[in-house]
């Protein structure tokens, strides 16, 4: 069976896009895959994360894959500081990988800004540990949104490298994306040209996985729209972002095409769209809300699946990277 190996960053506030993008596809594909899930809080800390809301954003991720669906008996959920293997592969890495590959990856430059020289070593070389979360696990295939690809083609290039430079020829799998449809990038409710982000300082942006129902209704009644009547084709979509983000969440959240969902409220005014996508948010993440509560009010359970996963995760990755020890030729006791 092939291995999926996909990852969640820590910093608390899972919204409606973590969800849509992640979380959510993950429960379908363990029914297919093999699956590591892994919840990233070294990846977290490349910017600085206050040390007790870490602990607590690593456990109510934790708690939304779980109450989602994921099986955390048949497959691992785990974060990633618990298995030391990321950390030593990542260095391994980082003599790979060439600073010219590094120098052209975009997100470094969106999330830096123009304060790059102050941002830390670490959010530098995120992709190389990106890189090392999958191949010490030799996943063979990643989910990964748009703003990802570009890190898993790096990683590709990093496998391909060392496979050459040590000359062990398909040592490391050439990981395979996997993107998925409909809302695969939810967008801002405040801005469609945005991506939806735990960082934008409008709260009304996001509809977050611990909101309450007035709150989701709230959130959607101000979403950003236009004048315009929702369009009868995709066609209509052009120029119009929020009417494009819009109509994607109820489409995700509906288990339905872009294409049906315009045809079912072409014509209608945003007003009566906006509170059919509520009731549908609602309807859809309430269960899981009501389980991420259960799961956070005693996190006894939650920090169980955490420590066997990680003990299942080191089972797999302790093998590889002693391999990959003897290859590269470090002593080993």
């Amino acid at each position: 069976m092939s291995r999926i190996f996909s990852g969640i960053q820590s910093t608390g506030n899972l919204h409606l896009g973590n969800y849509l993008g992640a979380v959510r596809n993950w429960v379908q594909l363990q029914h297919d895959y093999e699956c590591i899930f892994c919840v990233v809080d070294m990846h977290a800390i490349t910017v600085w994360q206050d040390p007790e809301d870490l602990k607590a954003s690593t456990r109510e991720v934790a708690a939304a894959m779980i109450a989602a669906g994921v099986d955390a008996k048949k497959h691992i959920i785990f974060n990633q500081s618990q298995v030391s293997g990321h950390a030593e592969l990542a260095w391994i890495f980082n003599c790979v990988a060439r600073l010219g590959w590094l120098n052209r990856m975009t997100q470094f430059k969106d999330k830096a800004g123009k304060n790059s020289e102050n941002a830390s070593v670490g959010l530098y070389a995120y992709p190389n540990l990106m890189a090392a979360d999958i191949l010490l696990y030799k996943a063979t295939h990643v989910p990964v949104g748009e703003d990802q690809k570009q890190h898993l083609e790096l990683a590709r290039d990093i496998a391909a490298k060392f496979n050459h430079d040590y000359k062990v020829e398909d040592f490391f799998p050439q990981p395979e994306p996997m993107i998925f449809g409909t809302a695969t990038r939810v967008m801002s409710l405040k801005d469609g040209t945005k991506k939806m982000s735990k960082s934008d300082p409008s709260e009304l942006s996001r509809i977050t996985m611990t909101d309450d129902a007035d709150t989701i209704a709230k959130k959607i009644r101000k979403a950003k729209s236009d004048p315009d009547l929702l369009p009868e084709t995709k066609d209509g979509l052009e120029g119009r972002p929020e009417a494009a983000n819009l109509l994607g969440i109820y489409a995700a959240l509906s288990d339905t095409t872009l294409d049906d969902t315009i045809a079912k409220f072409a014509g209608e005014g945003f007003g009566t769209f906006k509170q059919h996508l509520a009731d549908l948010a609602v309807a859809k993440l309430e269960p899981i809300q009501t389980e991420m509560q259960k799961l956070m009010a005693d996190t006894t359970h939650v920090d169980a699946v955490l420590r066997d996963g990680a003990e299942r995760a080191r089972a797999i990755a302790d093998p590889i990277l002693a391999e990959i020890k003897d290859i590269v030729g470090f002593l080993r006791p």
